[in-house]
C-alpha cells in the first residue's frame, strides 16, 4: 500500500538498516523501489529521473512528492490528512528526487508535495525519515502511544 520511490541505490548498511527496520513495521510492508541516476545535464537528469520515477507508480496511485517548496505538516495533521487516502485503499507512493530535484512534471502529477521542514537533507536521510514518518502516520490513526502529543 505504501512505497518510496526514490532515485540512487542506498548502499551503506547502517543507512538499510534503519529504513528496514519501519519498513517491517508498516502494514503491509513498506515498498522501496530505486531508479538509477541519470546522466547529461542538471535539467536532462532531472527530466530523465522523474520520468523513471512515474514510469514507477502503481497502477491508481496516490502521489506523494517530496520537495522543499511543499507543504509541511505536524504528524498528527499528516495522518489525518493521510487517512481519506488509506480508506480508499489505494496504494499510497511517496517520490524522492535526484540531486537536482524533481522536474515539474512530477510536482504537476502530485496529489500533495509536502516538505520535511526548510532544513537540507541527504536523500538517503529523508528515506529514513519519511519511513518513521509513515509508521507513526499507521500508529496515530490507530490510536497507538507511539505518537505523543503535547510538551512535557
Amino acid at each position: 500500500m505504501f512505497s518510496i520511490i526514490a532515485v540512487g541505490k542506498m548502499r551503506h548498511k547502517a543507512e538499510l538498516e534503519l529504513v528496514d527496520r519501519y519498513a517491517k513495521r508498516i502494514r503491509p510492508r513498506l515498498s522501496i523501489i530505486e531508479v538509477n541516476e541519470a546522466k547529461g545535464s542538471p535539467e536532462e537528469a532531472k527530466l530523465k529521473e522523474t520520468q523513471a520515477l512515474l514510469n514507477a507508480l502503481p497502477d491508481r496511485s496516490v502521489v506523494i512528492s517530496l520537495d522543499e517548496g511543499g507543504k509541511n505538516y505536524s504528524s498528527l495533521v499528516f495522518a489525518n490528512k493521510m487517512q481519506t487516502w488509506i480508506e480508499e485503499s489505494r496504494p499510497i507512493s511517496f517520490l524522492i528526487g535526484g540531486a537536482e530535484g524533481l522536474h515539474h512534471a512530477a510536482i504537476e502529477r502530485s496529489d500533495l508535495v509536502l516538505s520535511l521542514g526548510s532544513l537540507t537533507w541527504p536523500h538517503m536521510l529523508v528515506r529514513i525519515l519519511l519511513a518513521e514518518q509513515i509508521y507513526r502516520v499507521q500508529t496515530i490513526l490507530q490510536g497507538h502511544p507511539y505518537h505523543r502529543q503535547g510538551r512535557p
